[in-house]
């Protein structure tokens, strides 16, 4: 009985013995060798067009608006009459000024003979000099009149030339103010419509004054340069995604900060001959010419975010994996600049990332794809994890896509 029990036992502790455990099959990695190179670097801020001469047509004169000649919303010429006034009142002050110039000039007339008489009869002593000082004196006051006579003349010519109201530009008309048959004046009750230029036109938009600092920081340290003279391009992405095919110019950075916003006004200069662009458009502004030397760049899917910081995998000589925390900055394209915790030359993960742990072994397939054929060649699991990975960087990072450098930045470096 007894030998029975122990060979029941060892049967059972031979039942009890594990396998042997199976070594992890090698993770199917691709690899890139980091570089430094010098990268230009764009920059987009939300911005804002503007008229780069916004008009107001007003009356000048008190008076009934008798037409408008021009078509609300069309393109006007300079000249170009917009509206008429009821000239009536004005020729007939313009009749009473002549009437009033006439009779001043025929005293005149009167006053001029009269001292052509005086004075020879003063110089025989003929007449007093009182007779010859109220002469000259009424012959004086004759011209004044005239003057002024001539004076009430032009003003009652320019109020009646006033009741033609012209467009003083080129450019798109805006609805009317004021129908015909109201009574306008030159106060705030005259502005009768608008008139935009649309050739050029102005963009606005702002600079932060943290981006500012951030960015004058980054010139000081040489790993942001500006272009000479600060001569960066701009370009327009309309509302719909489509560029707008005129390059801009910088011509104006405020001097001083917004009270109220904090921010840096920047105004961009653009060739709008088709009238493309119109005024009060919400549009991008994608700012270029600055480069980052000596940068180093990595795909965005080979940096992973962990519960403080990001970190991607560095593959050693021997084709381990070693974890790395890294600072990173704006993203480019489909990648993102690496600012700290990188060397040129290191290798690093970037497809399969997601996979990898200390310990793993490592399968190199080869160099990573472009970002487009990565996610249209990559399995459907694998593409799961890359796009999880991607979600979770982007949700709790905060890349420099949004954070924008501009000609405001540039000035504020130089100094």
């Amino acid at each position: 009985m007894a030998a029975w029990i122990a060979v029941a036992s060892m049967g059972l502790a031979g039942c009890n013995k594990k396998p042997p455990a199976q070594a992890a099959p090698p993770v199917p990695v691709t690899v890139m060798t980091v570089t430094q190179k010098e990268t230009p670097v764009d920059f987009e801020f939300t911005a804002q067009t503007q008229s780069s001469r916004e008009v107001e047509i007003r009356a000048r004169v008190d008076g009934f608006l008798d037409k408008r000649v021009y078509t609300e919303g069309s393109l006007v010429q300079a000249g170009q009459i917009m509206f008429e006034m009821d000239r009536k009142p004005f020729d007939a002050a313009l009749q009473t000024a002549k009437g009033s110039l006439a009779q001043q000039q025929a005293r005149l007339t009167v006053s001029k003979a009269n001292l052509a008489r005086v004075l020879p009869l003063a110089a025989q002593n003929a007449l007093s000099q009182k007779d010859r000082d109220d002469a000259i004196g009424d012959e004086k006051q004759a011209e004044a009149a005239v003057i002024s006579a001539q004076g009430q003349v032009q003003s009652a010519e320019l109020n009646l030339s006033y009741t033609i109201i012209r467009s003083p530009l080129r450019g798109l008309s805006s609805f009317a103010r004021e129908q015909e048959g109201s009574y306008v004046t030159p106060t705030q009750g005259g502005l009768l419509t608008y008139v935009y230029q649309l050739d050029p036109m102005w963009v606005n938009f702002s600079i932060s004054e943290n981006e500012l600092l951030r960015y004058r920081e980054q010139v000081s340290k040489g790993v942001l340069r500006f272009p000479p003279d600060n001569q960066f391009d701009v370009t327009v992405i309309l509302a719909d995604g489509s560029v707008f095919p005129q390059k801009g110019r910088i011509d104006f950075t405020n001097p001083a900060f917004s009270s109220e916003t904090g921010t840096f006004q920047v105004r961009a200069v653009f060739a709008n001959p088709k009238g493309t662009l119109r005024p009060n458009q919400f549009v991008r502004a994608r700012v270029s010419g600055a480069v980052r030397p000596n940068a180093l760049l990595v795909p965005q899917r080979a940096v992973l975010q962990g519960s403080k910081s990001h970190f991607l995998w560095v593959v050693d000589s021997d084709n381990k994996p070693h974890q790395r925390v890294v600072e990173v900055g704006e993203w480019h394209g489909d990648d993102w600049f690496v600012t700290d915790g990188l060397h040129s030359g290191e290798r690093v993960i970037v497809d399969g990332a997601i996979r990898v742990a200390a310990d793993s072994q490592l399968k190199i397939t080869g160099e990573p794809a472009p970002a487009s054929q990565a996610s249209e060649g990559a399995s459907p699991a694998a593409a799961n994890d890359e796009q999880a990975s991607a979600a979770q960087t982007a949700a709790t990072a905060q890349p420099g896509a949004s954070a924008s450098a501009s000609a405001a930045a540039s000035q504020g470096a130089a100094q």
